[in-house]
């Protein structure tokens, strides 16, 4: 496995992030399609209303499996590197940082880690800002 860093720790799916994203728009757009098309039809109003709600409906589903997996993982992630800092430090995170900056934090070397969580607290550091300071970088291969 290619070594991580900055650069390229960010993770897509090709079928995933563009395939099925771009199926489930094209189904989208081809339900409003065959919907404009049932207009004057009555017969096929019905079945032309339904394949677009579903496929509205797959599409939300789509969306949402990834919002909730991710929400767990920010969880996971959160309760991960506060045990960490206490494990180095003795003490918790400071409940101020925000979870986008730990987020950020989980791919610092227990090295750099105590005092890079103080700095992104005291200089507000976003997410992205605090993974550029990361000088020894911790890969997370686990992310979905």
């Amino acid at each position: 496995m290619q070594e991580q860093k900055y650069a390229n720790h960010r993770r897509f799916v090709p079928l995933y992030h563009f395939i099925t994203f771009f199926a489930l728009v094209l189904t989208i757009i081809g339900g409003c399609v065959n919907l404009a098309n049932a207009l004057g039809d009555h017969s096929r109003l019905y079945n032309a209303s339904l394949i677009l709600g579903l496929s509205v409906v797959v599409f939300s589903i789509y969306i949402y499996a990834r919002l909730f997996a991710l929400r767990a993982q920010d969880r996971a992630i959160r309760a991960e590197e506060n045990f960490r800092h206490f494990v180095l430090t003795g003490k918790p995170l400071d409940p101020k940082l925000a979870l986008r900056q730990i987020i950020g934090l989980r791919f610092a070397s227990d090295a750099e880690f105590p005092a890079l969580a103080a700095r992104a607290l005291a200089e507000n550091l976003t997410e992205d800002q605090v993974k550029r300071e990361v000088r020894q970088w911790r890969a997370d291969h686990d992310r979905a």
